[in-house]
């Protein structure tokens, strides 16, 4: 599937860039994630270390101060953890199943988006690690990132409900539904968010507000997932295959094969990349530095996610 991934999709025209303290914090999150038992067995290790997050993490916040790249590492150690939980080891098998855990983590981000919530008393390690990297978000003393990033974490959370919900009946997800719902489930928002926490001079909330940057930025999120789709096509239809793939919605609906359906959804990522390059420049012409910021950040995560595809062992 990597060498369709390649032969179909366009390359990203943003330069590729990669932070010098990648090794280093590689080997700190790992030591993270074992400190605080997110994973206790071989094989699980094996899956996180084929997935190199601190890789990702250092292509799409190349000029980072050391620790908000490994707080970036963190939080996607942990995304990788609980998707690998719900998708490899049956957490997300139906929504029963996964309930108890999303209640509880949502109970920890309900004590981070609100102070006069009484913290949780018995979470797990997926529940401390969240309460730990909220912490430290927190400690940056920007509170309007940390209620957006408990407010996306929360409907990534509430979206792996639905995605439970799709197994247990066997359903596939239509198109936009599914394009709707994967905004959410990729874990991207969140992941962006704590890239823009190293950025320093952002834009005011009403700028934000702007319907042009807000556009960027879904398509932004999008091109992520679907970059993702494509080259994680193959790993994801071995063993019990799961639907939650652009690939397979576009199957699911149209009745199509699986090459047409490949190709529809890598001629989906290259249009997209085509209106992006169009937004972001009529964008930064009247952009100020705060604006050109958040531009070079998800310029930075499409064509990191793009070429840690290329090169990470989770998809091989």
């Amino acid at each position: 599937m990597r060498s369709f991934a390649v032969s179909a999709l366009r390359e990203p025209p943003f330069p590729a860039r990669r932070h010098d303290a990648v090794e280093l914090v590689a080997a700190q999150s790992a030591g993270w994630v074992r400190d605080l038992g997110l994973i206790d067995t071989p094989a699980g290790l094996r899956r996180l270390a084929d997935a190199d997050p601190a890789e990702l993490a250092g292509r799409a916040c190349p000029e980072a101060p050391a620790d908000a790249l490994r707080l970036l590492t963190d939080l996607i150690s942990w995304l990788f953890v609980m998707d690998d939980a719900c998708d490899e080891d049956g957490l997300g098998a139906s929504p029963t199943r996964l309930a108890p855990t999303v209640a509880e983590l949502l109970a920890v981000l309900e004590r981070h988006g609100n102070q006069s919530v009484a913290a949780p008393t018995e979470v797990g390690p997926l529940g401390v690690a969240l309460d730990d990297l909220c912490r430290r978000v927190r400690a940056r003393q920007r509170p309007a990132l940390l209620l957006r990033l408990v407010s996306q974490l929360r409907e990534y959370l509430l979206a792996l409900l639905w995605e439970a919900a799709n197994r247990e009946h066997g359903r596939v997800p239509g198109v936009t539904e599914y394009v709707q719902m994967r905004r959410h489930t990729g874990g991207t928002r969140p992941s962006f968010t704590l890239t823009d926490l190293a950025q320093d001079g952002l834009p005011g909330a009403g700028r934000w507000a702007d319907p042009a940057l807000a556009t960027l930025d879904v398509l932004a999120a999008d091109l992520v997932c679907w970059c993702n789709d494509v080259f994680s096509y193959g790993k994801e239809r071995t063993g019990t295959p799961d639907a939650h793939n652009l690939v397979a919605a576009i199957v699911g609906e149209t009745g199509q094969g699986e090459a047409a359906a490949l190709r529809e959804a890598a001629s989906r990522f290259n249009e997209g990349l085509v209106e992006y390059a169009a937004r972001e420049a009529a964008l930064a012409a009247g952009a100020d530095e705060a604006v050109r910021a958040v531009l070079t950040t998800r310029r930075n995560w499409i064509r990191a996610t793009y070429d840690w595809s290329l090169s990470a062992d989770r998809y091989a």
